[in-house]
């Protein structure tokens, strides 16, 4: 049976749980708490030396990236396809995934996030605690980052940065749901499940007015939300403590990205 390696909150293990749920495939939990650095412990680090989940062990296989587990998925277990037959649309498919890939992840949301939210999370634990588990971080750019957002918050030097791919971000969905009902074609693909845990993020962080003046995105995180898989891959994972930290501080930083927005 497949082993997941994941993260109840994590949106990278978030769009690995949605593939599954499409597919209707069984697979055996392996929780990790992040906050207690469980994906720092040598014996995960042995599995995804990033320290970054999620991880899939599939008959004695090890796969990685998130990304990359989606695509595994979908060659292993074929039926259904989460990608398009056309090849164009397929490429464009590949096009929306690599944007999370090359930045959006790791810059924009992950700085948004932690920025809003999560650094409570850290710095309730005490400098020394925390200075830990930033230091364990393996990769060095990654590493400061997040100590600079964890420290900074929203004066951190890459939350003007995360606003601004945010808002592009969200425009290019805009745009591209005028021509198609899914973000590659007419046929929910990857690209859907990949980008909805984003969504649910600003969603969860109340800043959801952000898509207020986008009417067409506004339908597809409703139909997306009402999907079977939403239930099971997001909404059976919320965790309640999270949530309502990000919905309040969240609610507190909001009037300040808005007002980031208006002077983009």
């Amino acid at each position: 049976m497949l082993e997941l390696y994941h993260n109840d909150m994590s949106t990278c293990a978030q769009k690995v749980r949605l593939t599954l749920a499409e597919k209707g495939l069984t697979w055996e939990s392996r929780h990790l708490d992040l906050r207690a650095g469980d994906q720092q412990k040598p014996e995960y680090l042995k599995l995804n030396p990033r320290g970054v989940v999620p991880t899939i062990v599939d008959k004695g296989k090890v796969v990685r990236e998130s990304t990359v587990i989606m695509e595994y998925l979908d060659d292993e277990y074929p039926n259904p396809s989460l990608r398009p037959l056309n090849s164009h649309a397929r490429a464009q498919m590949r096009l929306w995934t690599k944007r999370l890939d090359e930045g959006h992840h790791d810059i924009a949301t992950a700085t948004l996030s932690m920025g809003i939210a999560f650094r409570f999370q850290y710095l309730e634990k005490g400098q020394e605690a925390c200075d830990a588990l930033i230091n364990r971080i393996p990769d060095p750019i990654r590493r400061e980052r997040r100590r600079d957002v964890i420290y900074n918050g929203v004066e951190a030097r890459e939350f003007k940065t995360a606003v601004r791919m945010w808002e592009a971000l969200l425009t290019d969905m805009e745009k591209i749901l005028g021509g198609s009902r899914w973000l590659a074609d007419n046929n929910y693909s990857l690209a859907d499940a990949a980008y909805t845990p984003y969504l649910t993020r600003l969603d969860h962080l109340n800043v959801l007015d952000w898509i207020a003046t986008r009417p067409r995105l506004a339908n597809w995180y409703e139909r997306i939300r009402a999907r079977p898989s939403y239930d099971s891959a997001i909404r059976q994972w919320e965790n309640r403590a999270y949530i309502d930290l990000m919905n309040t501080k969240g609610g507190e930083v909001w009037p300040r990205i808005k007002r980031m927005i208006d002077e983009l």
